[in-house]
């Protein structure tokens, strides 16, 4: 049998060529590798941070809308509903066709002065009794109707007079703002209160 040797010296070239990575090709790979998971990784950190953001907007939005829902399902009457001429009232002003006494008339804000205060949100004799009265309350933290507290969420109830439109006299309409907040994150949401049943009672 004859052997080619020029044919067995190429293979054997060949082979030697072929016999692997070098050193350089090896640290360009891993390089690139690590770079590649160290991006996929900062994504994946990202996403797990975040998953629990829409939960937590949701709640938010769940306590402006309870909040908004309680204060304008309270009356807007003239006067305070505890005062006995609430009822049949025809104007804030105080004498047989208003209130009976300027304490009762209702204006912005919480009565504060006996007999008609002062009044809390949960108050068992002088609690609020008017869309007014929620001006300025803060919860921190945020407690419901019933007294029950929700941890790591605050609110504060904003109440201005806003006249929606040039028909509706000033001071019969009212802006109801609620804010919730979460750490940093904060989500506000409004409302409007029209004095449609001035003589409204609880």
């Amino acid at each position: 049998m004859c052997i080619d040797v020029r044919s067995v010296n190429r293979l054997r070239a060949l082979s030697r060529t072929q016999a692997g990575l070098s050193l350089v090709e090896l640290i360009m790979f891993i390089i690139i590798v690590s770079v590649g998971v160290a991006g996929i990784l900062t994504v994946f950190n990202l996403t797990v941070q975040k998953s629990a953001d829409p939960q937590v907007r949701k709640q938010m939005l769940a306590i402006a809308e309870s909040l908004l829902e309680e204060v304008t399902l309270k009356p807007f009457t003239f006067c305070d509903p505890d005062d006995p001429q609430a009822g049949s009232a025809q104007s804030a002003a105080v004498g047989v066709n208003g209130c009976t006494a300027a304490a009762a008339v209702e204006n912005i804000g919480p009565e504060t002065t006996a007999p008609y205060g002062p009044e809390t949100r949960l108050g068992a004799t002088t609690a609020f009794d008017n869309v007014n009265d929620y001006d300025g309350l803060i919860l921190s933290p945020y407690s419901d109707i019933n007294g029950n507290s929700i941890i790591g969420y605050a609110a504060a109830i904003s109440v201005t007079q806003q006249q929606l439109e040039a028909s509706i006299p000033a001071g019969e309409s009212l802006r109801i703002t609620v804010t919730v907040t979460h750490g940093s994150d904060s989500l506000s949401l409004s409302g409007y209160r029209l004095r449609y049943a001035p003589r409204s009672l609880p």
